[in-house]
């Protein structure tokens, strides 16, 4: 089979030429799979598996649709298939113990996305979110709390900006269908979604800095007091796999006491930036040696902002996730 891409027409027989035909997609289809499936992990496993099944399939592949199209189709199913089957990590566990929490919360699947891994993409006209938004912890929760029909159609619907007639052919469904699911879906995200009091900094402003930075600097001086200082009144910490959540200045000083029991006299603490979810973040690291120099990756804390404050901090309790933004899994601190 012969492909024609504008003038360049290329043998769908070569598997260069169709790596290079789809190359172009494939960090908004992982991105895409990541709001599905709410896992960095799952999503790079859904989009291999994507163009596999695309690179087989290439044979019934119809131009009445566009390959951008076809290609979502794919990848949608794929992150359908990857729910059904229930592949999602257990829950971890704290090396202390904690606080009853203010509440407990299911989807402890939930991974960090590299602000490096983001395509470079404008959104569609139909689409009603920004990148930033579209890509945020808050939104990407709330999407893994929908009924997962709810949540495909929305994120096709309203992130991805296809039209509803292209959305009920990907899911093999009728138009009726796929609008009465996204009218529940955005009822559903508007309760679901904090509200929002100010407009978050400008990513990678000063302001956005100055605020992740005295966080850093107060959370490896364990001054816990002063990191409850920066945090909205209403704030939530979180930390998957761990279903638990606290929230308000009480319950999160009095969980952060407990996990400064944890922390060995005179061990030091570094966090060092990176970028998640389009907002600041850091690697997570500590001496279990005091004075050995040699600081443990612990895993990544990401942050959400909301005007002057920080709305939430997120805890990823997963070493291995530092590969993943580029950082050492230890850090030597002389």
């Amino acid at each position: 089979m012969n492909f024609d891409r504008g003038r360049v027409r290329i043998d769908m027989h070569d598997e260069q030429a169709f790596s290079e035909l789809v190359e172009p997609y494939h960090r908004e289809l992982q991105l895409h799979c990541y709001r599905m499936l709410g896992s960095l992990q799952d999503a790079e496993d859904a989009v291999q598996e994507t163009l596999v099944s695309a690179w087989r399939g290439i044979e019934r592949f119809q131009e009445k649709s566009s390959l951008r199209a076809w290609l979502y189709r794919i990848a949608t199913n794929r992150c359908l298939n990857m729910i059904r089957d229930h592949r999602r990590r257990p829950s971890g566990r704290l090396p202390f113990v904690p606080p009853p929490p203010s509440r407990t919360d299911e989807v402890t699947w939930l991974e960090p996305y590299p602000d490096d891994l983001l395509p470079d993409t404008e959104p569609e006209p139909e689409s009603r979110y920004e990148l930033k938004e579209a890509v945020g912890l808050a939104f990407i929760t709330a999407l893994q709390r929908l009924p997962v029909t709810q949540r495909t159609v929305l994120v096709l619907r309203d992130v991805l900006g296809f039209k509803s007639s292209e959305v009920a052919n990907m899911l093999d469904t009728t138009e009726a269908t796929v609008n009465s699911a996204l009218q529940r879906a955005r009822s559903a995200l508007a309760t679901r979604m904090p509200a929002a009091r100010e407009r978050a900094p400008v990513p990678d402003s000063p302001e956005e800095r100055k605020l992740a930075e005295e966080f850093a600097d107060a959370f490896e001086l364990g001054d816990m007091d002063r990191v409850v200082s920066l945090l909205s009144e209403d704030a939530w910490v979180t930390m998957p796999p761990e279903p638990l959540e606290y929230q308000g200045h009480a319950a999160i000083a009095e969980f952060l006491a407990h996990g400064q029991a944890f922390r060995p006299p005179g061990a030091r603490v570094r966090l060092v930036p990176t970028r998640a979810n389009a907002a600041p973040a850091f690697g997570h690291y500590m001496e279990q040696e005091p004075g050995s120099g040699i600081a443990l990756g612990l895993g990544v804390f990401a942050l959400v902002l909301d005007g002057h404050r920080i709305a939430r901090v997120t805890r990823f309790g997963s070493p291995e996730l530092l590969p993943r933004f580029g950082l050492p899994l230890d850090l030597r601190l002389d």
